[in-house]
Parts: C-alpha cells; sequence; structure tokens
C-alpha cells in the first residue's frame, strides 16, 4: 500500500481528497494534517511514501514543508503531489524545482486525483524494476521521466464529437480492469452502443487507445479496446 498524508487547511476538504485516495487500489491515508507544523510531524512520525500537499496553510507554505524535508538528514523525504488553487506561475515553478511530482489545481474530481495516482503508481513500479537493474537504457530513461504525467484526452474535432462524452469514454477504459468492448464502455458511460462505437474508433486513431481482436467460440473476431501504453 502505498501510505498517503493529506494536507489541507480546510479538514473538510482534506476529508473528502482522503475519501478519494481510498477509492485507488493500492493506496491508504494514513494521516491528515492542516498546518506546517502538523505536517512535520506527521511525516516524522508516520514515515508516508506520498504528500497530497496544499500550498496555502495558516502557518505557512506547502512549498515550506517540502524544503524543511529536503534539508532534513534524518531519513528519506516522501514524494509530493501538490493540490491547491494557486494558479500563480512562480509556484509551480518553485514546486518543480523541489521535486514535487505533479501540480493538481482545485477544485478537482475523484476521477482527476485518480489519474494522477496511478501515473504515480506506475513511477514508482518503474523505479523498483529499474533499481534492479544495473544500467537503463534511452528508452528506460524516457519512460521513466513520462511515467508521472498522465496521458492526455486527444484534441476533440471540431465537429461530430462532445469533449465530456470523449472524456468519459477516455476514464472509462483508464479505469477499467481490462479492455472493454463498445457495448460495455455504453455501459459504463451511460451513452449508446454506436456512440461509443465512434468516439473508441477516434481515440483509436489518434494513438492513445489501442484496438485488440480476440476470437471466440464462433470465429468471429471481437473488438476490445484499452489505453494504449
Amino acid at each position: 500500500m502505498i501510505r498517503t498524508l493529506v494536507v489541507d487547511d480546510d479538514f473538510r476538504v482534506g476529508q473528502i481528497h482522503g475519501d478519494y485516495v481510498r477509492r485507488v487500489a493500492g493506496f491508504g491515508v494514513v494521516g491528515e494534517a492542516a498546518s506546517v507544523a502538523e505536517a512535520l510531524v506527521a511525516v516524522r512520525a508516520l514515515r508516508p511514501d506520498l504528500l497530497l500537499l496544499d500550498i496555502f496553510l495558516p502557518d505557512g507554505s506547502g512549498l515550506d514543508i517540502l524544503r524543511r524535508l529536503s534539508q532534513d538528514q534524518g531519513g528519506t523525504r516522501p514524494d509530493a503531489l501538490m493540490i491547491t488553487a494557486d494558479h500563480d506561475i512562480s509556484s509551480v515553478r518553485a514546486a518543480m524545482k523541489l521535486g514535487a511530482i505533479g501540480y493538481l489545481v482545485k477544485p478537482f474530481g475523484a476521477a482527476d486525483l485518480a489519474e494522477r495516482l496511478h501515473a504515480y503508481r506506475q513511477l514508482r513500479d518503474r523505479v523498483d524494476a529499474l533499481s534492479r537493474a544495473s544500467t537503463a537504457d534511452q528508452a528506460d530513461v524516457d519512460a521513466l521521466f513520462s511515467a508521472a504525467r498522465p496521458p492526455a484526452v486527444p484534441r476533440v474535432p471540431a465537429k461530430g464529437h462532445s469533449a465530456p462524452t470523449l472524456s468519459a469514454i477516455h476514464q472509462a477504459l483508464r479505469t477499467a480492469q481490462r479492455p472493454l468492448s463498445a457495448a460495455e464502455a455504453a455501459e459504463v458511460t451511460g451513452v449508446s452502443r454506436a456512440t461509443a462505437q465512434r468516439y473508441l474508433s477516434y481515440l483509436v486513431k489518434e494513438g492513445t487507445v489501442r484496438l485488440e481482436l480476440r476470437y471466440g467460440t464462433n470465429g468471429r473476431p471481437e473488438h476490445r479496446y484499452r489505453i494504449a501504453r
């Protein structure tokens, strides 16, 4: 389990984000903090793997937490995903320089956070796999640097497609445990099978979804779709 500490100045928002984390397989919440001081104590006591870290805190900034933990010689600093309403580019740049693995602007939904957490888990898995090898080739390095960035939904054409529907179809495939048929994607998203088929075909054309053919007992291939890796 990836042990997660939620740091937010609003305890109600923190609880909501904690609930979002608990919905993602492989993640658990080990605690919540509402200030810089509480967060520093919690990190040292609970040893989380990941911080969901707000920037605006009553006694300072989430960036101050990253700076303090980076200077702490007593242990390994947890990774940090910034979750904040701060749109200022200087804060984004500072978070990047301090080693944050991502930056998610409030307000956001459970699916948005889940996407980042899935990407973070893939990053950890890749790091663990490469740590067992003595060397890494360019493909390994490229995959490692891109693992924390969730794949983007492709640009929506001017005609014939709806951005919310395209995003819903894309998200259904990302969260599915196996490749989906057009009928299954339609059931998950609440659109017709024909609509799901049309959007899936578009995603395949854009290269973000992969089409797989599976042959049943009648010998006819069944089309199934999954996110392209």
